[in-house]
């Protein structure tokens, strides 16, 4: 059975170390070196947690030379957005109840 590519982007965004990591692509490219510094796992752990982003679409690894910058991919994180975004009035609804019951 075949995985749609939302559940693969949100599986992705489930872990902190990788949200870590495109926090850090955001701010620019970066190589893999420099995305393992501020973690305490081997480059191969670090390598997983980018393949995973990578099959999610959420970053590319271009090659220059010796030089593999990961990039951040937006596309993706606007499509969870969207989806995010069709149950916002649940959640600002919901937020509005307590204060609607106090004013009764």
């Amino acid at each position: 059975m075949a995985t749609d590519q939302l559940s693969v982007i949100f599986a992705a965004l489930a872990d902190p170390t990788r949200r870590a990591i495109l926090a850090r692509l955001a701010e620019g490219e970066a190589t893999v070196n420099e995305l393992a510094a501020p973690f305490a796992m081997t480059l191969p752990a670090i390598s997983k947690h980018l393949k995973v982003l990578e099959r999610a679409g959420l970053i590319s690894r271009g090659r220059e030379a010796q030089w593999r910058p990961c990039r951040l991919e937006a596309e993706p994180l606007r499509e969870a957005s969207e989806y995010v975004q069709r149950y916002r009035h649940f959640w600002e609804s919901s937020a509005d109840e307590p204060a609607a019951y106090v004013r009764r």
